[in-house]
Order: C-alpha cells, then structure tokens, then sequence
C-alpha cells in the first residue's frame, strides 16, 4: 500500500463569510439603528421638505412627525449629538468593509458586475415574482443578491455625501450644489434612509427563510477542507 507524496496544499482555507465581512455587517446593526433614530429626532424640527412658504407638493407628509418610539436623542441638540458622533463610526467601517473588499479580492464574488450579472438578476427577480419556476444558476450570490448589496454601498456614498452637505451647507456649498441646494440635499438624505429602510425589511425578510445564512453570519460558515494525503 502506499502513500502519495504530493504535499498538501498550503492555502488558508477561506469561510463563506470572512471575520471582518461579518464584523462591519454587525456593527451596522446597531449603528445603522442609532443613526436612524436620531436623524428621525432631528427631521422632528422641521418635519417638512422645501423652503418655508414653499412647501413641496409632491410629498403627502409635510408636517408630521415621527413617532416617538422610532427617535433618539431626546429633543433636537441630543439628536445631534447622536447623529454626528455616530456618522464617523459609519464612516469607519465602511471603509474597513470596503478595504477589505478589494484588498481580499471579496469583491469579485459580492460585487455586481452587469456583464456577468445583469441576467442573472433579471431572471432570479423573476422567479421571486413567480413569473418563472424555475430559479437561475447561482455561485457564492445570485445576480439580484450582488445587485442588491452594491445597491446599499452606493445608496450609503449617496448619505454620507448629501448629510455632509446638510451639516456643512456653506463650507461645502458646492457639495450642496450637487444635491439642488440645502433641501434638495435634506431630500436625498431622507430617501436614502427609506430605501435602506425597505432594503433592511427586505433582507430580514430573505433571512428568515434560510436561517442557514445567519448562522453563517455568526460563525463565518465551514471551513473548505484541506487536501490530505489519501492511500492509493
């Protein structure tokens, strides 16, 4: 009987789901929250959208104010706080997040590319709607999944860029500029959390029914095996 003597491979075995992708991904949880709750306690001042005396028509809600139990921070300077203190640890990780990204090469099975994806998604949003039985071929993330994530990385840019705009309307006129003016900005920023309110709903929603992917979220996934020496 004898052996091979091939040695065995000596690459880092690689979890679906990397400590630091499932570190930032928890730490959003409750800085995403926070962040949500105090900016709902500042758009309590003003809880219209347009100048004063000239009011948007297209928005159903001017004048009403989030409920309490949604707001943090109290009253308008302790939401403040909230906020800004807590945007730099937003900032922060995400740059950790997308650091990691593309220093580890994570990028090429998360990120969407259309070329590649673009298909896929149409045809995976399609079965999700029952318009077809039959699911697509997926790898790592299905077309619509990829789509779906880099979507919440720009939507996230779109937030950090339009609430600086907010904070710092006359340092950052030109960043100001670029969202229409100081109300156009307060509009981008008020949708950007809409949307990733609906992504969150929509992601808990997906979780809850393959409860396999939390865990994965938890404790990274099975390690691919390594190659051992085997009898010939």
């Amino acid at each position: 009987m004898m052996h091979s003597t091939a040695p065995p491979s000596t690459a880092p075995p690689r979890r679906d789901q990397p400590f630091v992708i499932r570190l930032t991904h928890w730490l959003n949880v409750p800085i995403l929250l926070l962040m949500a709750g105090s900016g709902l306690e500042i758009f309590r001042a003003y809880p219209n959208f347009g100048p004063r005396g000239s009011l948007y028509r297209w928005y159903p809600f001017q004048g009403v104010q989030p409920p309490s139990f949604l707001r943090v921070g109290g009253w308008l300077a302790g939401g403040r706080h909230w906020h800004f203190a807590l945007a730099w640890f937003l900032v922060l990780n995400g740059l950790i997040y997308v650091a990691y990204l593309f220093a580890s090469g994570e990028w090429r099975r998360r990120v969407f590319i259309p070329q590649r994806d673009l298909a896929g998604a149409v045809r995976m949003f399609a079965f999700y709607t029952r318009l077809t039985r039959t699911p697509p071929a997926t790898d790592f993330y299905n077309g619509l999944q990829r789509l779906a994530y880099s979507s919440v990385i720009a939507i996230g840019i779109a937030m950090i860029l339009s609430g600086l705009a907010i904070y710092k309307p006359v340092q950052l006129h030109w960043l100001t500029a670029l969202f229409g003016g100081y109300d156009g900005a307060r509009v981008f920023h008020f949708a950007g959390l809409c949307l990733l309110g609906m992504f969150v709903a929509i992601h808990l929603i997906m979780a809850a029914a393959h409860p396999r992917e939390i865990v994965k979220l938890i404790n990274g996934g099975a390690k691919p095996g390594v190659p051992v020496d085997k009898p010939s």
